[in-house]
């Protein structure tokens, strides 16, 4: 699976009362949907991932994947305590089309996860799972720093296709591409302008699913019946593409940094509220433009660490409410941002509307 381009990490939309708002949920892919990010993680650390038991977790995935445009690639983050739990929620997001999973270190047992002990996790998980595999290294959260030599003993596994790190340390990010150079090339169908190539792309449409069930005929197929063709969706034309193991960072402060370095990408709280002001540093490092990714990473840079890195997922969903995105509440024991903040944040992102 190529996964290349700018990732904006969705949070979990909540009522007053903390239930999940899956309308909001709704309306948030849609809109992602019609920028010009990559794709989609969903139930990432932005997305309160802890905060959520399994049956929520199920329905968001499930929700999100049915509300997300079927080009956009869409992650999953299924991290859990065991493996046995993680594979269980991989293999929903399979059910529900996801492209790959995103996979933190287990955290409960923090003193017994040794590096064989975390190399056991990312390897049963791959060997049991039926999408790609991610591997997540967050620092800030989970008190286990991957060491470079373990992402480069994963890179050789068949279904572990890259890593997302979130350290901050752009050596970090020259030293994974580095030592992953010698991982084995794989061959991924994607679009003739090099694409990822999604497995909603390829799947049956939810209208032909419900009409073969029964419950559902769709408009278009009711006029195919009386007298005027509806038109089949034309084939999708692929070609292949040889890639290598993917790296990608998850600090907006050194995103043009990264990419230089060497990363196909990023994954990124702050394009959760301002997807297109990171798809702009991208999108000028592509054109080598490198003078205009300089002046667009140096304007998001500072509202990225204080909104982002300082006032956490708070801050954030505030940044996507004052940005038309649905934000809401975090879940408790989380805080929401005080009035002086969110007078702060619209400072700061009154230039990055999207």
């Amino acid at each position: 699976m190529l996964i290349e381009g700018i990732f904006a990490a969705v949070p979990t939309p909540f009522y007053g009362d903390e239930k999940v708002y899956f309308r909001k949920l709704e309306a948030n892919m849609a809109r992602y949907s019609r920028s010009l990010v990559a794709g989609m993680l969903i139930l990432g650390s932005n997305g309160e991932a802890p905060m959520l038991d399994d049956a929520e977790s199920r329905e968001v995935l499930r929700v999100a994947a049915d509300a997300s445009g079927p080009e956009k690639v869409l992650i999953a983050g299924v991290g859990r305590e065991s493996v046995k739990a993680t594979v269980e929620l991989a293999e929903a997001a399979a059910q529900f089309n996801y492209d790959a999973i995103l996979l933190r270190t287990p955290t409960y047992f923090s003193n017994q996860m040794s590096h064989a002990a975390v190399l056991q996790y990312f390897r049963c998980v791959a060997d049991r799972s039926p999408l790609p595999v991610l591997i997540y290294n967050i620092p800030k959260f989970v008190p286990y720093q991957i060491p470079i030599e373990m992402v480069a003993e994963l890179a050789q596994h068949p279904k572990i296709l890259g890593l997302k790190d979130s350290s901050g340390d752009i050596e970090r990010i020259r030293a994974a591409v580095a030592s992953t150079r010698s991982a084995p090339r794989r061959t991924v169908t994607v679009t003739p302008v090099f694409e990822a190539v999604t497995a909603r792309m390829l799947a049956p449409s939810a209208d032909a699913g419900r009409e073969a069930g029964g419950n559902f005929v769709s408009a278009g197929s009711l006029a195919g019946k009386y007298g005027t063709v509806a038109p089949e969706n034309p084939p999708i034309k692929t070609r292949t593409k040889e890639i290598g193991f993917q790296v990608l960072t998850g600090s907006t402060a050194i995103l043009l940094e990264s990419l230089e370095a060497g990363a196909c990408g990023a994954i990124l709280g702050f394009a959760g509220c301002a997807p297109q002001a990171c798809q702009e540093v991208y999108l000028a490092w592509k054109d080598h433009d490198l003078k205009l990714a300089q002046e667009k990473q140096k304007r998001i840079a500072g509202p990225s660490a204080r909104i982002v890195g300082e006032l956490g997922i708070g801050g954030v969903k505030y940044a996507c409410d004052f940005n038309g995105y649905y934000g809401g509440r975090a879940r408790a024991p989380l805080l929401p941002v005080s009035a002086a903040e969110k007078a702060e944040i619209e400072g700061l992102l009154a230039g990055i509307r999207n």
